[in-house]
C-alpha cells in the first residue's frame, strides 16, 4: 500500500477551528474542533502512514471554500473528493450527501436505503469514521425517535448545524 500525501492548512469558522487536507485527487479530510494541536492530532491518528504538510499558502483558496461550506452547510462545495473507506462506510456517507440540507434521517432509514446490506450501527460508526465534516454531513443523521446523539465533533456543534441548515 502506498504511502499517503496530505497537504493541510487550518482556518476559523462560526464552528470552530477547521483543518482541511487535499491529497492529489482531491479534498481529504475535514476536522473541526477548538485547536490546532487537537486537529493536527486527529489527522495523525487518522491517517497515521501519511505524508503530512502544512500548506497554509498554496491552499489559501481552497481553504477559504471550505471554511465557506463549513459556514454555510448545505451550500455547494465543488471540489473532488478523495474518500478513504471501507465499501459499507463509503456507501453510508454517499448515502448522507443525499439529504437535502435541512433535512434528517435516521441512522436505519439510512440502512435500509443502502445498495449493501447495512445496519443502523453500522451507519452510526460509519458516521463515527467520518473525516470530511459538513461536507460528508453525517450532522443530518438522527436517533430513530429524532433525538440528536452523538457527533464526532460534538454534539452542541451538529445541533448548530442543523439549526443553520433549517433557518437557511
Amino acid at each position: 500500500m502506498e504511502t499517503q500525501a496530505f497537504r493541510f492548512a487550518y482556518g476559523e469558522s462560526s464552528l470552530g477551528t477547521v483543518l482541511a487536507a487535499f491529497s492529489d485527487q482531491g479534498l481529504a479530510v475535514v476536522l473541526l474542533g477548538d485547536s490546532r494541536e487537537r486537529l493536527y492530532g486527529e489527522l495523525v491518528r487518522s491517517f497515521p502512514q501519511a505524508n503530512l504538510t502544512q500548506d497554509e499558502a498554496s491552499l489559501a483558496d481552497l481553504l477559504a471554500r471550505v471554511v465557506s461550506a463549513v459556514n454555510s452547510p448545505g451550500s455547494e462545495l465543488n471540489l473532488p473528493l478523495h474518500m478513504h473507506g471501507s465499501d459499507v462506510q463509503l456507501a453510508v456517507w454517499q448515502a448522507l450527501r443525499q439529504i437535502p440540507h435541512g433535512e434528517t434521517r435516521s441512522y436505519g432509514q439510512i440502512a435500509k436505503a443502502l445498495p449493501v446490506a447495512a445496519t443502523a450501527q453500522e451507519v452510526g460508526a460509519a458516521c463515527a469514521a467520518n473525516v470530511l465534516a459538513v461536507v460528508v454531513p453525517c450532522h443530518r443523521v438522527v436517533k430513530a425517535d429524532g433525538s440528536i446523539s452523538g457527533y464526532r465533533w460534538g454534539v452542541s456543534r451538529k445541533r448548530q448545524l442543523i439549526a443553520m441548515e433549517q433557518a437557511a
